[in-house]
């Protein structure tokens, strides 16, 4: 791959005061105060070119696009609500960093949004898939998009006048990006809901570490698309009740360089069954000369599982992985857990072993899961398997995916690897950069019984 050449970015208007005790005395104090770039944003801002800093504390109320002009950037520091209304876009052009913290989080939503996490409200009523407001699309210049601790939630409606390079009218996607050379930062953020691809990443380098997925895409579209030449990590990831795909790396659109994407340590539950396509994935997917590796997955009750595809092939002389945990609560899981029709390998440390597997079975060829059904139970803290409602369980209120003393899982990940780890780690004086590269864990899934991985236990 070619050597990606890493950029600075200049931040005006830093603004750092000191407070410290009297001359003399046994300590000195420093008092570091939200980092601010450039001027401050008035909450009586409701749309148009904006730069700057949204300062903590405040709610801004957006009722047209707003733009971040080539070379311009956007802060958002903690504790701040966007509010978005319906049509509306953050068209981004320069750079957009949103600094939530684990106690003080960001929210980029619709004010009219529900969340809807029972059994009974049907799809065509759940205000998570009906595009409440545009979302956010990053150009070709747009040179980072870094989201920590942020939420982003009821995003989708339909593109009327594209403002971006490569988007077009009727696109849906809750997020987008399309420079190969640009920094995606994920971290520690939610997302809920959507139409189509909750991020399609046209191109781009990305680290996509720690972040939960909720309900994504309607009856169509991947959580983490990556596409024509992306290249990065995407690890301990939590999905939940996607519609097709968790993380997805296909080689379309053939750039300058190999999409090249690394998933590893993420946890998918109950994926897959709103995709109106047949033979689609529900979990991972690698395919159109992509390639990469995953390693120590977790997949429950997903309609398929990790899919290797052979028509448009993924590049399978690239690819590593194994270490996949599978669980299914039904015979059209486990006779999916490598998928029929596809090419995916059968790897010795999978769990359960492919040992089931019937003597003369051939890559792609169907067998019979019936023994498998309700084996491997995970044993999460605190969610009931086996769990006949599946396809209708998408959210995860009310539960807790942290792994039992006595786990299958736990000292079963591999560690013999390394992140490709593309994008700069963040500084004091630098945001745009990577807060925490979160190394293979030797537990399967994206909860760790030592406390590290995936950190979110609200919703």
């Amino acid at each position: 791959m070619k050597k990606i050449l890493l950029f600075g970015l200049l931040l005006t208007g830093m603004a750092f005061t000191f407070s410290c005790s009297k001359p003399g005395s046994e300590s000195t104090n420093v008092s570091t105060p939200p980092l601010q770039i450039g001027q401050t944003i008035s909450t009586s801002t409701h749309s148009g070119t904006v730069k700057g800093t949204m300062t903590s504390g405040n709610t801004y109320t957006i009722t047209g696009d707003l733009t971040i002009n080539r070379g311009d950037t956007l802060l958002i520091q903690s504790n701040v609500k966007v509010e978005m209304g319906p049509g509306t876009f953050i068209n981004v052009k320069g750079t957009l960093i949103s600094l939530g913290t684990k106690d003080n989080p960001n929210y980029i939503t619709s004010p009219t949004g529900k969340y809807i996490c029972d059994l009974t409200t049907p799809q065509q009523s759940d205000p998570a898939y009906a595009g409440l407001w545009g979302g956010i699309y990053c150009d070709s210049s747009c040179k980072a998009l870094v989201l920590k601790w942020t939420h982003i939630e009821f995003a989708g409606g339909a593109v009327v006048n594209p403002a971006v390079q490569g988007s077009s009218a009727g696109d849906a996607y809750s997020m987008y990006f399309v420079n190969p050379n640009g920094y995606i930062v994920l971290e520690d953020d939610w997302f809920y809901g959507g139409v189509d691809d909750f991020f399609r990443i046209q191109s781009g380098i990305v680290a996509a570490y720690r972040n939960t997925f909720i309900k994504n895409s309607a009856i169509s579209g991947d959580c983490l698309n990556a596409k024509n030449g992306s290249v990065g990590d995407m690890a301990y990831n939590f999905f939940i009740g996607t519609c097709t795909n968790g993380t997805k790396a296909s080689n379309k659109g053939a750039g300058g360089q190999q999409t090249n994407i690394s998933m590893y340590n993420n946890t998918y539950i109950n994926g897959g069954y709103r995709q109106t396509q047949t033979g689609r994935s529900g979990a991972i997917d690698y395919e159109q000369g992509a390639k990469g590796f995953y390693y120590n997955n977790l997949c429950v009750d997903c309609k398929f599982g990790p899919r290797v595809v052979i028509n448009p092939t993924a590049d399978t002389a690239n690819m590593k992985y194994g270490y996949t945990f599978q669980y299914g609560d039904d015979t059209s899981i486990t006779n999916e857990f490598y998928p029929v029709a596809y090419i995916t390998v059968p790897k010795s440390t999978d769990i359960p072993n492919p040992g089931f597997l019937p003597s003369g079975y051939k890559i792609g060829g169907k067998y019979d899961g019936t023994s498998l059904v309700g084996k491997n139970n995970p044993m999460f803290v605190n969610y009931p398997l086996p769990n006949k409602s599946y396809i209708e369980t998408t959210c995860p209120e009310g539960f807790d995916f942290h792994l039992q003393s006595s786990s299958p899982c736990i000292g079963k990940g591999f560690t013999g690897f390394s992140p490709l780890k593309l994008v700069p780690m963040a500084t004091a004086k630098n945001p745009v950069g990577v807060t925490e590269y979160t190394m293979p864990g030797s537990d399967i899934g994206c909860y760790q019984s030592n406390g590290s991985g995936n950190q979110h236990t609200t919703w």
